[in-house]
């Protein structure tokens, strides 16, 4: 592992002892990074068996982010990018004089794009690289703003990217937008903002949330306005389930999985022995299930939604597992939850993007075609 490296993980564990004092069939995998083996472990979601551990070679893999017809997977390393083509296995690198400690990966709903945070020692960097994902060519972005950026999203309609500013000891205040249309930057500060790290979207585009130190803020996205949720631990990454009701979020003071209902920001907490410096979470398409990475556990934790009971998945390959980002592969619904004809749209867009409703059932991880349909039912409930 690198010195710059252990720096940041340190810097992480400090905080933490300091609070506590498309392939259709292997898209249903979740990739989870091992910082301290320089590996990742695939986990087949269906039988929640490990089934391949890729060691091409990896250079204390952290962020991860599976596109979202199943094809690839990005994972940002110390100083790279690797593309695992999921059909294969195989592996590919990206370099670039921009990757200073890339921590985020996001990739945009068409797949043509890939936004890479560039934290630097310390949380000290100052840019965001981004790969086109058919030349893997990169270009950098860099603004005033950009304070050891960390966590990174892209709105679901693919306008707007979203960076947590975590800042040298986590000092950082701001979450900074870029349209992607045309890289330009805009900035939203908040007293709430307090190191602000982890970073996700809400399915309609209409909220996003950010992990700070001791809460979640939730930005409206019409207007910026950001309103606090207090959890009272320490945070660090999250994920929305896919009809945006309910956001889980890895914490600690105790080690715990909190439950965010969107619609209140009522909070609960699941806690269990197996929950160990949680870091990386990530949700199934189907919404059963949410994926837990323990980073001291070298351990995954899974929730099934349905009865907040955890199991513990353990494979020699877990070593400071972290899977900082979507893990999973995402959804992607179409349309706009609450209007007539976001039914209509999803269905749509889902089958020529697979190929038809059964493709896509079985690439998103759902049973039947009737469960897909449940879900895109849900979704476009709002």
């Amino acid at each position: 592992m690198t010195n710059l490296r252990i720096c940041r993980l340190l810097t992480i564990a400090a905080f933490v002892s300091g609070f506590l004092a498309s392939t259709p069939t292997l898209a249903q995998n979740a990739y989870i990074t091992n910082e301290g083996g320089g590996t990742v472990s695939v986990i087949a979601t269906a039988t929640n068996a490990v089934t391949t551990i890729l060691t091409h070679p990896f250079h204390d893999p952290f962020g991860v982010a599976v596109t979202p017809d199943g094809s690839k997977v990005y994972v940002a390393n110390v100083d790279s990018v690797s593309v695992i083509a999921t059909a294969t296995n195989a592996v590919t690198e990206i370099t670039d004089p921009s990757f200073n400690l890339p921590s985020g990966v996001a990739v945009t709903p068409d797949g043509s794009k890939v936004y890479v945070t560039n934290s630097g020692p310390n949380f000290s960097g100052n840019s965001v690289s981004v790969i086109a994902t058919a030349t893997n060519a990169v270009t950098t972005i860099t603004d005033p703003s950009f304070n050891g950026p960390s966590g990174v999203a892209v709105t679901p309609d693919g306008s707007k990217v979203y960076v947590a500013n975590s800042g040298p000891n986590f000092s950082g205040n701001s979450v900074s937008v870029i349209a992607t249309a045309t890289n330009a930057v805009t900035t939203i500060t908040d007293p709430s903002f307090n190191g602000p790290f982890g970073v996700a979207v809400a399915p309609d585009s209409s909220k996003v949330y950010v992990t700070n130190f001791t809460s979640v803020s939730v930005i409206a996205t019409a207007t910026n306005a950001v309103t606090d949720v207090p959890l009272g631990v320490l945070l660090q990454t999250l994920a929305v389930t896919p009809d945006g009701s309910k956001v889980y979020v890895t914490t600690g003071e105790p080690f715990s999985v909190a439950v965010i209902a969107t619609a209140t920001n009522a909070v609960t907490k699941i806690t269990d022995p197996s929950f160990n410096v949680p870091l990386g979470v990530a949700v199934t398409p189907d919404s059963s299930k949410v994926y837990v990475a323990n980073f001291f556990g070298n351990n995954v934790s899974v929730i099934a939604t349905a009865t907040n009971a955890v199991t513990k998945i353990t494979d020699p390959s877990f070593n400071n597992s972290v899977a900082f980002g979507v893990f999973i592969i995402p959804p992607n619904f179409a349309g706009t939850p609450g209007f007539s004809n976001c039914l209509g749209k999803t269905v749509s867009e889902l089958a020529q993007r697979f190929g038809g409703l059964n493709a896509a059932a079985a690439a998103l991880g759902f049973s039947s075609v009737s469960a897909l349909q449940n879900a895109i039912e849900a979704f476009c409930g709002g």
